[in-house]
């Protein structure tokens, strides 16, 4: 094309001008190409599987990042999963009725209708969502409201790691904590916390409030420790923490004739001291 325009002498022989290169389309081959002959056969199929790779790929780079790319990464994530976080609340929302409160104008409305409340569309949260909220703000009575906080050097002590032993960001767990069975330990060189086994507690001497009896009864989870969200995923036991027991074995029954298999009880002396775990049953 240049060398016709030369033979025409609408371009010099040195080459096109700047102005000629910025009328020429750049960047619409691919969707020249895609107009033109279409895509493969299996594009839709390829692409689906790519998107199934996609999780496994942020997984994978998210665990070999390290230093101020994994921060950026894992803020960029949670504004990620915040925005989906938010579409799917907007989605459960539904319509319902609710009463309107004004009055009813006299004369505008025919008599037999006057006894009829006119309604209006609101928005009404499920109730999934309304029973999560209840649980955040912590709706139980619970025997112990208040317990005192710990510091950080009563719950962790620091394990000094490396050659000459100047690393120091390792730590073990002074206080009883709770591992459920199907718990893989991390390889040494990357645990970050570390429980002792002899501080490893299974089961607990839950007292029933209203029967007057205490059971000793298997941990299933640790629900809430009120000192922090750290050791609440830690499996960290203190005063004033919420333990979920297996009761399968009181045979405690539902309205509706269905066997309860846990309960909350909450831990109601200090087991780090006592060497075990007194707590009281959530009725």
């Amino acid at each position: 094309q240049v060398v016709a325009q030369v033979r025409r002498g609408l371009c010099p022989p040195w080459g096109p001008r700047a102005a000629d290169f910025r009328e020429m389309p750049q960047n619409e081959y691919i969707k020249e190409s895609i107009k033109r002959f279409g895509r493969r056969f299996d594009h839709e199929e390829r692409m689906r599987k790519k998107k199934a790779r996609e999780p496994k790929k942020i997984s994978k780079t998210a665990r070999k990042l390290r230093g101020i790319k994994a921060k950026l990464f894992t803020k960029k994530r949670y504004t990620e999963k915040a925005t989906m976080k938010k579409t799917i609340k907007a989605h459960q929302e539904k319509d319902a009725k609710a009463t309107d409160a004004e009055e009813v104008k006299p004369g505008a409305v025919p008599a037999y209708l006057l006894d009829r409340e006119q309604v209006r569309r609101t928005k009404v949260l499920s109730n999934m969502i309304k029973q999560k909220r209840k649980e955040k703000a912590g709706k139980w009575q619970v025997p112990i409201p208040k317990v005192k906080a710990m510091t950080e050097d009563e719950m962790f002590k620091i394990l000094r790691s490396g050659k000459r032993k100047k690393k120091a960001w390792k730590r073990i767990v002074n206080k009883v904590s709770f591992v459920g069975d199907n718990f893989t330990r991390k390889p040494p060189k990357f645990e970050r916390y570390i429980r002792p086994s002899a501080l490893r507690f299974k089961k607990a001497h839950v007292t029933h409030p209203e029967l007057k009896m205490t059971f000793c009864l298997e941990i299933v989870s640790v629900k809430k420790n009120p000192q922090s969200a750290l050791y609440t995923n830690l499996g960290v036991i203190t005063k004033g923490t919420i333990i979920e027991v297996n009761v399968s074995e009181l045979g405690l029954v539902t309205q509706t004739g269905k066997v309860i298999f846990a309960k909350y009880a909450q831990v109601t002396n200090n087991p780090d001291i006592d060497g075990c775990i007194n707590a009281l049953l959530l009725v």
